[in-house]
């Protein structure tokens, strides 16, 4: 009889792969992944299997999709799996304090912030919103509260000037598989973590993205609508009114010159970029995306709307 530890793993999206990865790769037995029920995506509207599954299912482990861990049946198949350990990253359900209570060492969470800072649902575009200079994931022992529990282990990495919303998400997942790895190996070692309680100051909450907050409002800060474009991108995508026409913006960047012009005016001169004035400086847009159409640099939308004008 194997004396590997039994590992579940519950997560969902690409964020939670690597971390998956790394329970696949570890010195322990999956013996099943929880991931949310598929959902239908695409303009067919076509039942969509999550990326954890699809990956768990390439590796042989049994996959379950409940809609729910609170009632008892829910419960009780996952406690016949006799699960030592539950990893959970991005799952998607919330754990009731006795699925919590199930696994002999209880249950891990991943989570992108360096709690408790941006505890929640969107710490990687909320991080980048306000502007931080620095972020990281921790490993938590998992509690009732959300987000609330010890830390296990913790990485660090600085957020450059020039982060989206997308390369920090690699990067952190790329963190999360780091992390969870070096817990994953000193706990089949036989050692135990020492949980660290979070500190009782500096709590934010990472509130879930709403996608109306993505539409660039020209009385605020150039600085501001900068941090938006780059944390919205690659979802849900910055949007504006430039020149009479609804348009995605992909990139941009805040110029801290003065524009003698109101907020919103597209300022004349520029060829290869879109500079608008904002309260505060202006916003130079480098890469946009008309309805219907693609991303393409400002200097092609800028000769495209030339000859939409030589043409009328």
């Amino acid at each position: 009889m194997s004396s590997r530890l039994r590992l579940v793993f519950a997560g969902t999206p690409e964020f939670a792969l690597p971390c998956l990865q790394a329970c696949l790769d570890a010195p322990v037995d999956v013996v099943a992944v929880y991931t949310q029920p598929d959902r239908p995506a695409g303009r067919g509207r076509q039942l969509l299997a999550s990326p954890v599954k699809q990956r768990a299912l390439a590796a042989r482990v049994a996959v379950e999709q409940p809609e729910t861990l609170k009632d008892d049946d829910a419960r009780r198949r996952l406690k016949d799996y006799a699960a030592d350990l539950l990893v959970v990253v991005a799952y998607g359900l919330i754990l009731p304090r006795r699925v919590l209570a199930l696994p002999r060492l209880g249950c891990w969470n991943v989570h992108a912030s360096l709690l408790p800072r941006w505890r929640g649902a969107a710490p990687i575009q909320r991080a980048i919103l306000a502007g931080d200079s620095e972020s990281g994931v921790d490993l938590m022992q998992m509690e009732a509260g959300l987000d609330t529990g010890p830390i296990l282990l913790e990485r660090r990495t600085p957020i450059a000037p020039s982060e989206t919303g997308g390369s920090l998400h690699d990067r952190l997942a790329a963190l999360g598989k780091d992390v969870l790895s070096e817990g994953l190996a000193l706990v089949a070692q036989g050692e135990s973590l020492r949980p660290q309680p979070q500190a009782e100051e500096g709590v934010i909450y990472a509130h879930k993205i709403d996608k109306a907050e993505a539409r660039l409002d020209w009385d605020e800060a150039a600085i501001a609508l900068e941090r938006k474009v780059r944390a919205f991108n690659p979802w849900p995508i910055a949007e504006a009114v430039i020149h009479g026409e609804r348009l995605r913006i992909w990139s941009a960047r805040a110029l801290p010159t003065r524009a003698d012009a109101p907020p919103g005016a597209l300022l004349a001169g520029a060829r290869d970029t879109l500079d608008v004035a904002t309260s505060d400086g202006i916003l130079r847009i480098t890469e946009v995306q008309r309805e219907g159409g693609r991303p393409v640099s400002a200097r092609d939308w800028n000769n495209a709307r030339r000859l939409r004008g030589a043409e009328r």
